[in-house]
């Protein structure tokens, strides 16, 4: 194979994990936003979205699109209940001090790992994907005669991963308009300008807090699910998401979260470009390297504020 649909192979993988990445950096960044907590366990809410998923499809049955359908609708809903239910019972608790904020996370992080083993087991379970079309890619090449359109590689992706590229896209539009357009982004960012304020203007924070904290970590269900298809679901899988999610976030700017989509576009490019032509190990070690160059020379991250 040519350098040509190499380089298209690549750009179509890291489009795809820049897609789940930036759904699941975005729910880290929005929690951190808004309630200044650095949630550990984000990773593991992503493994539960996934478990979920497959426990959701295996009790619908039938057609693998309907058991799917309903994972994605379901297992976010399920995750994001449950991270409020544990706001409610831990976070809030500690009174979101961000030290303590830590070390709850990184319990609750091992009490859904070790739960989700004795429950799920350690073997790792597939999902179908709803559909597993395969589609020719083309590639444009210049002849004598002028340009010219190929296939002649026998290049292909599923139609699944372009309609992960798809859903995200559809899904952070969505959290944008959220954010922007209605009166529950309103307040959610006015919390995150000045929780005081915020507060004696009435706005019930804590209910705020423990809404944030559950949309974040349906975020990052509703990126599980959608990778799970093309990984498999395992109670030890959300080890790197957290790990990328931190790179994206810190890249992107802490709390920002035009930054997060920019950081996740760069990152999962990069993934992708470095895992096709080189190895995926190169690939965290050029992610790890960005995140020094940018507490160097940028501290903020690039889209983030400067502290005054």
């Amino acid at each position: 194979m040519e350098f040509g649909p190499h380089l298209m192979l690549a750009l179509l993988e890291g489009a795809v994990t820049s897609a789940v990445l930036a759904l699941t950096a975005m729910g880290l960044s929005l929690v951190f936003g808004v309630m200044r907590v650095v949630n550990v366990a984000h990773g593991a809410f992503f493994m539960l979205g996934a478990v979920a998923a497959w426990w959701i499809a295996q009790l619908v049955g039938a057609h693998p699109a309907l058991g799917f359908a309903a994972a994605l609708l379901a297992a976010p809903l399920l995750v994001g209940a449950g991270a409020m239910l544990a706001d409610r019972l831990i976070l809030a608790r500690v009174g979101y001090d961000p030290e303590r904020t830590i070390v709850a996370t990184i319990g609750l992080m091992y009490v859904i790992e070790q739960t989700v083993l004795m429950g799920f087991g350690p073997d790792a379970r597939p999902v179908a994907p709803p559909f597993d079309a395969r589609i020719a890619l083309p590639w444009v090449e210049r002849t004598a005669e002028g340009l010219a359109l190929y296939w002649p590689w026998g290049l292909s992706i599923t139609a699944y991963k372009l309609f992960v590229i798809a859903a995200a896209a559809a899904i952070l539009a969505g959290l944008w308009a959220l954010m922007t357009r209605t009166g529950a982004g309103l307040v959610m960012r006015a919390t995150q300008q000045d929780r005081d304020m915020a507060r004696a203007f009435g706005v019930p924070v804590s209910r705020v807090f423990a809404r944030v904290f559950g949309l974040g970590a349906a975020l990052a269900a509703m990126g599980a699910v959608l990778v799970v298809p093309i990984q498999q679901a395992h109670y030890l899988m959300g080890g790197d998401p957290l790990l990328l999610s931190f790179i994206v976030v810190i890249i992107g700017g802490l709390g920002s979260l035009p930054g997060t989509v920019v950081a996740a576009l760069l990152i999962g490019m990069t993934d992708g470009i470095v895992s096709v032509f080189l190895s995926p190990t190169l690939a965290k070690i050029v992610a790890t390297l960005a995140v020094a160059l940018v507490l160097v020379f940028r501290p903020q991250g690039l889209m983030g504020r400067a502290r005054a």
